[in-house]
């Protein structure tokens, strides 16, 4: 028994989605808290300062992580090196590029920005984006290598360390926006130097970046980058155009509930497609399209059920999940807005359902080096997106309806991915249920077969 432990343990999916279980409950129960702790209004802006910092996060990622971790999987000699000394390179630049501009902006339009919410954004994440450099550049260095226990230590020490401090804040200490902003950087900066003392990071080898990788990550990069961006804005968007609309901060609040649920949800599948874009890319690189296509039905299936499972689930009990994160005041129909945070939990939970094969479709077409297919497949999805949301706040203004949008949005994210990957890898979309019944059947089978060797 303790052989299967020891295995299970160092099994590449149980770290990763150990992971993101450790970040998501720490984040849920901090969300939790938050949400009971301050009024809807300073809730709301505290949700700005972390949507908006998640979307200028996928900009300064987003150029080089996926293809980091493309290039590194096939990599076995000293190009690694300059590989990660061009990752590291490029993110420096932009760091330095995005704080300079924002903190630009505070100075010349401070009365706006402090106005309608994002002060709070715009004056203290520089501070952010410059201390969690070292932390997010080990992170995809070690998921290239698969080496998910050192990413799940990092992520405990971030998560736990600032869950803390909330903790603490909700119980005695009564801390400000501004106070929990310079907790959530020194726990930022405590990881980043933990990183940088094991030799984690990489940043070492900024000397070792050549022009050819510079090129070729940017190349690569030019795609990714808006793709991650435009998927950041299927979410955010929600986010900044209801906080534009008249329905204000206090509905940017209610819509965060099922935000946070959407998030949980995924948790399972951040974690799988950490271990499965790795596998595809190295099939790819290696001309194994069989190999790359089973990864992909066997994903995507296993998903399926599992998020099907998941959202019923959501459905049937979304009055308790709504009082769990977020307390009595998120129950019923909100008076400002005649929103009804319940009915918002249950549209997000049937759109749950299409996130696997929409989400291991953009997977896909990475792998097999077509971030352009991608990028093309999630700026329709983006501008939909858009569009249905501006409609649904202004002229109906209604949150439901901009649930409802994400809804169709998704589905057509699944027609366009499907469309792309048939033209390039010529797929049988109905093995993806089939396969996924295979990974059940087979996890079954091994878990009873090992019970029989115990006894």
């Amino acid at each position: 028994m303790k052989v299967h432990l020891k295995k299970l343990l160092k099994e590449p999916n149980f770290l990763s989605l150990a992971g993101n279980l450790t970040i998501a409950f720490f984040g849920l129960v901090g969300f939790a808290l938050l949400a009971r702790k301050y009024p809807t209004n300073e809730f709301g802006e505290w949700m700005l300062y972390i949507s908006s910092g998640s979307l200028i996060e996928m900009f300064r990622f987003g150029i080089t992580n996926t293809a980091i971790v493309r290039y590194l999987s096939g990599t076995h000699n000293d190009e690694r090196y300059n590989y990660i000394g061009s990752h590291g390179l490029i993110g420096v630049v932009v760091t330095i590029g995005i704080v300079v501009l924002l903190w630009i902006s505070i100075l010349i339009f401070p009365h706006p920005i402090n106005a309608s919410g994002y002060g709070l954004f715009f004056t203290w994440y520089p501070f952010f984006a410059i201390v969690n450099l070292p932390l997010n550049t080990a992170l995809v260095i070690l998921q290239a290598e698969q080496k998910f226990a050192k990413m799940l230590f990092l992520k405990s020490i971030n998560s736990i360390g600032f869950f803390s401090v909330i903790l603490l804040s909700y119980l005695f200490l009564n801390l400000s926006l501004f106070q929990l902003v310079w907790a959530q950087i020194f726990f930022m900066s405590l990881t980043s130097a933990v990183c940088i003392i094991l030799g984690w990071d990489g940043l070492r080898f900024l000397l070792k970046a050549t022009r050819r990788t510079n090129k070729t990550l940017l190349d690569f990069g030019k795609y990714t980058t808006f793709t991650l961006i435009g998927t950041n804005l299927l979410r955010s968007a929600d986010t900044l155009i209801i906080s534009l609309s008249p329905l204000g901060t206090a509905a940017v609040a209610l819509y965060s509930i099922p935000l946070k649920l959407i998030d949980l949800q995924q948790i399972p599948l951040r974690s799988f497609i950490a271990t499965a874009f790795p596998k595809m890319s190295k099939a790819s690189i290696q001309n194994n399209i069989s190999e790359l296509k089973n990864v992909f039905y066997t994903y995507s299936g296993a998903m399926t059920y599992l998020f099907i499972a998941m959202s019923l689930f959501i459905f049937i009990f979304a009055n308790y999940l709504v009082l769990l994160l977020g307390g009595h005041q998120y129950l019923g129909t909100d008076p400002l807005t005649g929103a009804s945070t319940t009915q918002l939990v249950r549209i997000f939970a049937l759109c749950g359902i299409l996130f696997p094969v929409e989400t291991m479709a953009g997977v896909c077409l990475d792998s097999i080096n077509k971030p352009n297919r991608n990028f093309q497949k999630v700026m329709y999805m983006a501008a939909a997106n858009i569009i249905g949301d501006v409609i649904a706040v202004f002229l109906f203004k209604s949150l439901a309806v901009v649930a409802f949008v994400s809804f169709i949005v998704t589905f057509l994210g699944v027609l366009v991915g499907a469309h792309f990957m048939n033209k390039e890898l010529k797929m049988n979309y109905s093995k993806i249920l089939v396969s996924g019944v295979d990974f059940y059947k087979s996890a079954y089978s091994k878990l009873r077969n090992r019970n029989e060797i115990l006894q």
